[in-house]
């Protein structure tokens, strides 16, 4: 065996270490409380005769997400009050833990009946679902070294992802069968689970100065992780790897906004076709994309699989011309979702171990959470503008303009390339 062979990190081990599987309950932890706030909100509000501009805005609560790096810079700075027994990363993730039962218990008690306290309990398990994100992802990256995040990510993708089944497919149907307010139980009872995982599993081995004064203790929360974002990289490459952040992911982002469910019945398919094959089918093969994601990163790092990974999925919005061209068919809407979620499966690892190379572990939550919601923030703003797009261009233009979206990202790629080509690699020797 060569000197080389024997350095190539192992993605089995990777894969079979203890935090790996503490990955995949914190997933599942993130997953939950994302629908439960949004799309299966929405169904329970229309039951209970909530009409449908009030049902947008309550399940709008989602969007705190976006605003996490706002409040991120308390969970590097200080412990989380009643928990810091726990530690500093997993006292906040405890708290976050603990909110967001109660959040689902208050929202199952209250009910839409009384929906001004409804929607305050709603809020209440968004906030600790983004401070839980936070806590999750700060942990991630200070808990093992960068070669073997992408095996993290990866079990983490898994647990997110059957979350989403549960907290999707599987409470819309156990509705059919008991009250709404028994489903919000019984996912808030979900919860014990990743909660139990966090009390088993080891705190980081990092040290965070605590600063002496409350002046320098704001500083150093508020200023210094985005200062130190500038000074690390210099201004010039600072600037455009945040420009390639707010670019790179568009083509993707421009797909999972609302366009996708009016598209999909306008191709002639039925709800149960797009549920079966989107929601169910498809997430399976998304999680498959993210353990060939992570293997990547683990053999390769991160850069390389990244820049491979956004021309391919970029690329294969091409493929919804398809369903255009053969509306209704079933064999193509699987083949088209099929390409589609492996590739966006494949995307994830390498673009979370990017940008967690990319942070300083002095500022892990402010600076990962500042940096992730800048990759998610063009998705945002697409959603409120791709209908109105859609309806002027027609359907394949509009497909045909999100490929083309990649063209700056991808004159970008190449002048950072030299620059981050070895991030997240594993070390030498």
């Amino acid at each position: 065996m060569t000197e080389t062979t024997a350095r190539k990190p192992s993605v089995w081990k990777a894969f079979a270490q203890p935090s790996a599987r503490t990955m995949f309950m914190f997933g599942f932890s993130s997953g939950l409380p994302f629908l439960l706030v949004a799309g299966t909100l929405s169904y329970w509000l229309k039951q209970h005769g909530v009409v449908l501009k009030e049902i947008t805005v309550i399940a709008s609560a989602g969007l705190l997400y976006a605003f996490k790096p706002l409040w991120a810079p308390f969970l590097d700075h200080w412990r989380a009050p009643g928990f810091a027994w726990l530690g500093r990363r997993r006292g906040w993730l405890l708290l976050a833990q603990t909110g967001i039962v109660i959040g689902l218990i208050g929202m199952a008690m209250l009910t839409p009946a009384h929906l001004a306290p409804f929607i305050a309990a709603t809020l209440m398990v968004a906030f600790f679902g983004a401070t839980q994100d936070i806590a999750v992802d700060a942990w991630r990256i200070e808990i093992a070294p960068s070669e073997q995040q992408g095996a993290l990510i990866a079990t983490y993708s898994l647990g997110y992802r059957i979350a989403l089944m549960v907290a999707g497919a599987f409470a819309l149907i156990l509705a059919d069968h008991v009250p709404w307010r028994l489903v919000y139980f019984a996912m808030a009872a979900t919860m014990l689970l990743p909660i139990a995982a966090n009390l088993r599993a080891a705190e980081p081995d990092v040290v965070v100065r605590n600063a002496p004064t409350w002046s320098e203790a704001m500083r150093n929360a508020f200023v210094d992780p985005f200062a130190d974002f500038f000074r690390r990289y210099g201004k010039v490459l600072a600037l455009v790897t945040l420009a390639f952040l707010l670019l790179f992911k568009i083509p993707e982002q421009a797909t999972i906004g609302g366009i996708m469910g009016p598209f999909y019945r306008d191709m002639g398919f039925s709800q149960t076709q797009i549920g079966a094959v989107t929601k169910i089918y498809g997430i399976w093969i998304g999680i498959a994309g993210a353990f060939l994601g992570g293997a990547m990163v683990i053999r390769w790092g991160a850069w390389r699989p990244l820049c491979a990974m956004i021309l391919m999925c970029g690329c294969c919005n091409l493929l919804y011309l398809v369903l255009i061209a053969f509306p209704g068919n079933l064999w193509a809407l699987t083949a088209v979702i099929s390409a589609e979620n492996l590739t966006l499966g494949m995307l994830g690892p390498p673009t979370v171990a990017f940008l967690s190379a990319l942070v300083n572990r002095e500022h892990t939550a402010t600076q990962y959470a500042l940096l992730s919601s800048l990759v998610n923030l063009p998705g945002k703003l697409l959603g409120i503008f791709a209908g109105g797009i859609a309806m002027s261009v027609g359907y394949g233009a509009y497909f045909v303009i999100t490929v083309f979206a990649l063209i700056p990202a991808t004159i970008l790629l190449v002048w950072l390339w030299p620059r981050y080509r070895d991030i997240g690699k594993q070390p030498a020797g």
